[in-house]
C-alpha cells in the first residue's frame, strides 16, 4: 500500500469538484436565506462579460497546456514537463483556476444574493490552501530557480 504524502493528500479533491461544491452552496444560499438579495442596473451585461471572460481565460489556459505538452492533471503536478509563462500565463499563474472564479461571480450575480461574494471568496481560499500551494511546491522542486524568479514576477491570481 502506497502512504502518501502531505502534498499528495492536498491534492485529492478535483478543482473542478470544489467548483461544483462552491457553486452548488452558492445555490443554496440563494435560495435559503432571507436576507442579501441584490439587483442592479446593468447585472445581466456583467453576468456575460464575466462569463466570456472566464470561458476565453479558462480556454486559452488549457490551449496554451496542450501545445506545450505538459499536464492538464490538477491532482499530479509532478508530471509537468514544462513551466508554461508565456501567453496568459505571464499575467497569472493559475488562469484556469481564474476562470473558475470568474464563473461563480457570475453564478453569484445571476443569482442575486450578496453572500455569495462570501461563497466566492472562500473558494480563492480553499483553492489557495489544498490546491495551488502544494502545486507550487512541486513545481519549484520540479523547476528550481526559474520557478522561483517566474513567481515574483507573475501573481498567483490575476
Amino acid at each position: 500500500m502506497k502512504v502518501l504524502n502531505a502534498r499528495e493528500m492536498k491534492l485529492k479533491v478535483p478543482p473542478v469538484f470544489v467548483f461544483l461544491t462552491f457553486g452548488l452552496l452558492m445555490y443554496v444560499l440563494a435560495k435559503f436565506l432571507p436576507v442579501g438579495y441584490f439587483d442592479f442596473f446593468g447585472r445581466r451585461y456583467l453576468i456575460m462579460a464575466l462569463l466570456a471572460i472566464a470561458i476565453g481565460v479558462g480556454t486559452i489556459a488549457l490551449i496554451q497546456f496542450i501545445k506545450s505538452k505538459t499536464t492538464v492533471d490538477p491532482s499530479n503536478p509532478s508530471k509537468a514537463s514544462k513551466l508554461v509563462s508565456t501567453g496568459i500565463y505571464q499575467y497569472s499563474r493559475n488562469p484556469m483556476y481564474l476562470g473558475m472564479l470568474l464563473l461563480l461571480l457570475a453564478w453569484g450575480l445571476w443569482l442575486g444574493n450578496a453572500f455569495n461574494t462570501l461563497s466566492a471568496a472562500g473558494f480563492v481560499g480553499y483553492m489557495n490552501r489544498f490546491q495551488i500551494i502544494p502545486e507550487e511546491e512541486v513545481l519549484s522542486d520540479i523547476f528550481g530557480k526559474a520557478y522561483a524568479q517566474y513567481c515574483t514576477l507573475v501573481r498567483r491570481w490575476f
